[in-house]
Formats: C-alpha cells, sequence, structure tokens
C-alpha cells in the first residue's frame, strides 16, 4: 500500500505554542498576539505566510493540505483560489458547511475550481456541530444532529446530481431545485472528505462521500468507527477509504519529542485550559465529546504537570484538546515512533493521514525527513 499524506493549512495562525493561532479554539483562547505566552511566536495568517506553508508541504512532497472552515478563520474557498498560482501540484482539501450555502452553487465552485486548478480541488463536508458557531452561519436554535445531518444529506444529493450532465430535479425538506446542473462538470469530479462520530453521521457517510475521516483516537476506537461504517456502507453497496486527522511532534529521539511536548504543556494556563474546557463543553458534536474524554480535563481539573499523563496509548498524546477544539491529539515520539504509530493505523485500514504540527513549516520539515523514509522503508509509502 501507498498512504496518502496531507498537511494542514493554519488560516487562523501560526505559532510555537498551543495558545497562538491554530484550529477550532474557543474565541479568546489562543486566537493571535493576545495570547499569553504567545505574542512574540505568534505567526498571522497572511497570504504570504499561507503561501509558504503551502509551497513547503508541496517541495516536501505532501499530497495536499487541508484548509478549515468557521467563522474563527480565512474563508477556505478564497484562501486556496489565491494560492493556486503559489503551487503546482499540491491539492487543496477544501472544507465547508453545507448549510452555508446553496448546493447547486457549491457544485457550480468546484466545477470551476477543478478548471482553474486544473483538478487540485478535494471537498471536506463539514457538517458542524457547535451551536454558536452554526447560528452565526444562521442554523435555527432549534437545529439539533439530526437536522444537521439530515440536510447534508439532501445537499450532497444535489452537489452529485448537478454534477451529472442530465441536471437534477430534487424536492426535499431542506431544498427544493429544479434542473440543478453546472455548464461544465468538473473533471476529475473532487472526492468528497467527511467525518461524523454520531448516529446520523454514519449513513450520510456510507451513502455519499469517498473518504471517511476519524480524529485520532486510540486505535481499538478507531477500529470500531471504521468497522461502523464499513458496515453502513456495505448495505449501500459501496466501498469508502478511511483518513485519519492528527497532530504530530516527531524528532530524532523520543526524549526530544516528549520535551516539546512538555514545554506546550509547561506553557499553558490553567485558566485557559478552564475557559476552552468550559466553551468545548457545550458542543453538539458527539466527536468534540470524544475528543474530551480522552484527556479527562474539565473545568475543575486544568493542572496538568507532566506531558506523559496525557499519553492515552503509546505515542498518541491528548494534550492539544486541553485548549483547541476539533482534533484533539498528537502522535509523540522519534522517527520510527511515530512510523511505528501511522502503522498500527494503517493496518486498521486507514489509507490516508492529514496532518498538522506546530509551528507548521518546521514540523513539516520534521516529519517529511524524518518519517517518511521510515515509512518508505516499511513499504507503507512509495516514492
Amino acid at each position: 500500500m501507498s498512504l496518502k499524506l496531507h498537511w494542514f493549512l493554519p488560516t487562523t495562525g501560526d505559532s510555537r505554542s498551543l495558545v497562538g493561532g491554530g484550529h477550532s479554539v474557543p474565541r479568546g483562547i489562543g486566537q493571535g498576539p493576545g495570547s499569553a505566552g504567545s505574542a512574540s511566536q505568534f505567526r498571522p495568517p497572511t497570504i504570504d505566510y499561507l503561501a509558504q506553508v503551502a509551497r513547503t508541504a508541496e517541495l516536501l512532497d505532501f499530497d495536499g493540505v487541508l484548509t478549515p472552515t468557521g467563522t474563527w478563520c480565512e474563508d477556505a474557498w478564497l484562501t486556496t483560489a489565491a494560492l493556486l498560482r503559489e503551487t503546482e501540484r499540491l491539492k487543496f482539501l477544501v472544507a465547508f458547511r453545507p448549510g452555508s450555502l446553496s448546493p447547486t452553487l457549491a457544485a457550480q465552485m468546484a466545477s470551476t475550481y477543478q478548471r482553474i486548478s486544473g483538478g487540485r480541488l478535494l471537498l471536506n463536508i463539514v457538517t458542524g456541530g457547535e451551536p454558536a458557531e452554526q447560528r452565526r452561519f444562521g442554523d435555527p436554535a432549534s437545529f439539533g444532529s439530526a437536522e444537521r445531518y439530515a440536510r447534508t444529506d439532501e445537499f450532497l444529493t444535489v452537489l452529485r446530481g448537478a454534477w451529472q450532465e442530465q441536471g437534477v430535479d430534487f424536492a426535499g425538506d431542506f431544498y427544493d431545485v429544479t434542473d440543478a446542473r453546472v455548464r461544465q462538470a468538473p473533471d476529475p469530479l473532487p472526492q468528497l472528505y467527511f467525518g461524523g462520530s454520531s448516529a446520523p453521521a454514519g449513513p450520510v457517510a456510507a451513502k455519499h462521500v469517498d473518504v471517511y475521516l476519524t480524529w485520532g483516537e486510540p486505535p481499538s476506537a478507531v477500529a470500531e468507527k471504521l468497522d461502523w461504517i464499513r458496515g453502513l456502507a456495505k448495505e449501500q453497496g459501496r466501498t469508502l477509504r478511511f483518513g485519519i486527522r492528527l497532530h504530530v511532534i516527531t524528532r530524532d529521539t523520543s526524549e526530544a519529542a516528549w520535551a516539546v511536548a512538555q514545554q506546550m504543556l509547561s506553557e499553558l494556563d490553567p485558566a485557559d485550559v478552564a475557559r476552552a474546557q468550559e466553551a468545548l463543553g457545550a458542543s453538539q458534536s458527539v466527536g468534540q465529546q470524544r475528543m474530551r474524554a480522552l484527556h479527562g480535563a474539565s473545568t475543575e481539573r486544568t493542572g496538568f504537570t507532566d506531558a506523559h499523563e496525557l499519553e492515552i496509548h503509546p505515542g498518541l498524546w491528548a494534550g492539544v484538546g486541553l485548549v483547541r477544539g476539533g482534533a484533539g491529539t498528537a502522535l509523540v515520539g522519534s522517527h520510527e515512533e511515530v512510523a511505528s504509530s501511522i502503522a498500527e493505523y494503517a493496518a486498521l485500514g486507514i489509507d490516508e493521514l492529514v496532518l498538522s504540527g506546530y509551528p507548521h513549516v518546521e514540523e513539516a520539515y520534521w516529519f517529511a525527513e524524518g518519517v517518511k523514509p521510515v515509512l518508505r522503508r516499511e513499504g507503507l509509502l512509495r516514492g
């Protein structure tokens, strides 16, 4: 086999620590230069810096970069379109929310994007589970997980139908369209990536998507989730690929990698951890709840002092999730140890990894120069 490896585009900013820039952080927690201990480290998400990250990912032969979505970061469609001329081969895994635009418009945008990029678009469908964030995009306060995933199901039905030569008519609970189509179908059709851990999410993945994504839980939990999705996909007569979203801290020795994790942990203010956990605790996302359960933090327990306290499986560290939403775990260790952890997930059926590290330029080099040669030697990566 040959794994596909993707990197991450930090469109809310970047930093050497967990408290300056990053992914899906509650408002006021680690959002920028004002964050405790991170003012001198914060790298704003200027187009020049993001171009540097993208060019680094391409130079190091990553397949693509994930670009997140939300009001806390730059718009993924516009940012990645601006970066197309900064790169030649790199694919852009563009995250977007089905409820924030019409499926026909999304089909048109994707079709145009494929033509101007030469086929470098991948789509990450984010149904969403943060009530406050969803209401910013116009969701009714009454919307829960079932309604959001039912809407995603309809959205993807129209999206795929609009890419067909005959177009599509569709009347549902959320969308009512007649002759939805685009001027010219995208070539190739963008692969659809999707993650969701709740009961309503599984059937949507099984019916529509190409790659099911999970956050980095221990292998036993990942295995259960993949078996669940495989069973649902089989009922639909389909076979899916699987990906996993993880941070990574890899160094020449295990001790050096854990020293970085320890430094990141030492920089966290317990008050920031408490505020982050209070905000993340309001999430309706089952996946987010599973991330929070891994590190055992709460507004009552925020003072972790030893990074190894948060090692929930050999080489899998839950410290990122103390102050960051979304993917909250990191692979930590020597290059050989990190490669071994990846092999463990690959044995379960993981085909793709979406990785990130702080800062994103430097950590990409650590991974590419340290871990990728080991993966090639073990037959998990070609080239």
